[in-house]
């Protein structure tokens, strides 16, 4: 992988890792264009390391505000939504345990599976815009039971071409969950897991042993970073004025080219 590739990628990390695209899949595609084939998914989790560290920038207040209702060490709204969060990484932390293998596996399967999770991804967006919409934009916010299912939505989206944000914002919206919540709580339920991957991968030296390359790693990140702080900026607004159809027009036309294009 060259720096150009690197930073190409990286650009399309940060700019679809918040809208309800795919960023993996975008990625699988994008790979595929320049023909690039890596042994290791080190680069998949440097770039998603740096939207993460995207979102931490965007959220600050809200994550400063959280850490200290929870050393406030007593049960307030504070610390009922950090644990709201920690259910909802069980479904991936679940995956990641005892899958992990089987999930690395899909993204060498080709376009062929990113195209039908996007129409997948499409689907989601459409079927959850349609029904909030006849909810007249009402809902409330996240409860135990709309946390655990945007968890397993979460748990499911590592499949290529399926949506992490898209599924688990349409998750929440199919809960109930008003979109404004279900956007901010989506977004912050993705931090602790892909930091801890990238942690993970950095104390057993798999980025020092990455057939990409120190070089293309760190420019990919800084990409990303870059322009995950414009994408989840832009995200939050298009959630709230609930233009996810257009995405889900996007996702079908995107999976459908995809599966075309592997016949």
């Amino acid at each position: 992988m060259s720096w150009i590739e690197a930073i190409i990628l990286g650009l399309i990390q940060g700019l679809t890792e918040f809208l309800p695209v795919s960023s993996s899949g975008h990625l699988a595609i994008g790979k595929a264009l320049f023909g690039i084939e890596t042994a290791d998914l080190s680069f998949e989790v440097a770039v998603h390391a740096a939207t993460v560290l995207a979102t931490i920038v965007v959220f600050w207040k809200d994550i400063v505000k959280l850490l200290q209702g929870l050393f406030k060490f007593q049960l307030n709204a504070e610390t009922r939504y950090i644990l709201l969060i920690l259910l909802s990484m069980v479904p991936v932390f679940i995956v990641g345990m005892f899958f992990k293998d089987r999930v690395e596996a899909l993204f060498g399967s080709g376009l062929l599976v990113v195209g039908f999770a996007l129409l997948v991804t499409a689907m989601l967006l459409f079927l959850s815009e349609t029904l909030a919409a006849r909810r007249g934009g009402e809902g409330g916010k996240v409860t135990w039971k709309s946390a655990l299912w945007m968890g397993v939505a979460q748990a499911v989206a590592v499949v290529p071409g399926l949506s992490r944000s898209g599924s688990t914002i349409a998750t929440g919206l199919l809960c109930g969950v008003k979109k404004e919540e279900v956007t901010r709580f989506s977004f912050l339920m993705v931090l602790i897991p892909i930091l801890g991957e990238a942690f993970l991968d950095v104390v057993g030296g798999d980025f020092g042993q990455s057939s990409v390359g120190m070089l293309p790693l760190l420019l990919g990140f800084a990409a990303a970073f870059v322009s995950g702080l414009f994408a989840c900026k832009f995200m939050i607004a298009i959630v709230k004025k609930a233009k996810l159809r257009w995405f889900a027009l996007y996702c079908a036309l995107v999976g459908l080219a995809c599966i075309i294009s592997t016949l």
